[in-house]
């Protein structure tokens, strides 16, 4: 048939379709127009029942079978360092949405959060938040501003920080997803310092999170990757399988042998892992506990730890295909008067 002219090839189809009961049911015409052009009419009753089916479906409509298959969506995933701010507001309806739309379509969607609790900025807070606890504020000598002076990045100057440091001090109990914590009042103890202020700020973009309807299925903390091991465990892989180097006193992917542009560290010459590190052991740990499909939501600031974090991945030899994990960039909002 397919060696027909168009306009053969097109009577032949139309006498196939007037022939099937949907085209007798919803039909009015059909007709063959210039070189074998197919113009369908629908009936009124056609775009009738699509309003009907809509009515007794309702938000069911367009649903589908369960397919038995299983994938993860990690989105919002804020530091715990501050409030959540708008652009993290719009990723989370944009993720819920792209959940939402998953699961009407059969597929068993678990939704992660993937709190940043391990790192430079982490530490950052606790040294903030001490410093309010001890009565020291923004603008004060010991407390500099100047983005010219590499000691202001030590240092948050929110008004936020000086609440959770009077909450710090009047020994109050925070509780977020799944904990709680005490705080010591001890304004010497850093480390009790650190728990407190984290907890405390997840409970805030719990809170928020809560107000807009957005829920989670498990909330994943990097600092459960260093703890458990599985950071290191991860080096360790990649270390024998001869996909790194040591190179200026530091450890370095072979991440161009995986369409990355350069080579990446991935110890630093002080003995700290690089951002993309723990985010590689993260995602082994996702297709590890069973999600072949996964879809990370980013803003576009990220869009450079892609091929990093797929190069790591591919690298490790555990069986995860080329392209994973999805992602969804988008840019942040901007607000205008």
């Amino acid at each position: 048939p397919l060696k027909q002219n168009p306009r053969q090839l097109a009577e032949s189809l139309c006498a196939v379709l007037r022939t099937t009961l949907p085209y007798q049911t919803w039909v009015a015409s059909l007709d063959i127009a210039g070189p074998g052009f197919i113009n369908i009419k629908l009936k009124p009753a056609a775009k009738q029942e699509v309003v009907r089916s809509v009515l007794l479906q309702g938000e069911r409509y367009g649903a589908q079978p369960d397919n038995g298959q299983r994938m993860l969506v990690e989105f919002v995933s804020a530091n715990p360092t501050g409030p959540l701010h708008v652009g993290h507001g719009r990723q989370a309806a944009l993720g819920d949405a792209i959940c939402n739309l998953f699961d009407s379509q059969g597929w068993l969607v678990y939704r992660e959060f993937y709190y940043n609790d391990a790192g430079v900025q982490i530490g950052t807070l606790a040294t903030s938040t001490q410093l309010r606890t001890q009565g020291f504020k923004p603008g004060d000598a010991c407390w500099p501003t100047d983005p010219n002076n590499p000691a202001a990045k030590n240092f948050y100057n929110g008004e936020y920080i000086a609440d959770i440091a009077a909450d710090f001090l009047a020994q109050k109990t925070v509780t977020s997803d799944d904990r709680a914590f005490t705080a010591s009042g001890d304004a010497t103890d850093l480390d009790s310092i650190r728990q407190f202020a984290v907890a405390y700020l997840r409970h805030e973009q719990d809170l928020d999170l809560s107000a807009f309807a957005v829920k989670f299925d498990n909330y994943y903390l990097e600092s459960s990757l260093y703890t458990s091991g599985k950071v290191d465990a991860t080096v360790k892989r990649l270390v024998e399988a001869g996909k790194t180097y040591e190179q200026d006193g530091a450890l370095w992917l072979k991440s161009t042998d995986y369409g990355d542009d350069k080579d990446r560290v991935m110890r630093k010459q002080d003995g700290t892992y690089t951002y993309f590190v723990p985010d590689v052991a993260y995602h082994i740990s996702k297709w590890e506990r069973g999600f072949q499909k996964v879809i990370n939501i980013q803003g576009t600031d990220h869009h450079g730890t892609i091929a990093r974090v797929r190069a790591g991945l591919q690298a490790a030899n555990v069986g995860i295909p080329q392209g994973f994990p999805d992602y969804v960039l988008h840019t942040m909002v901007r607000v205008v008067k």
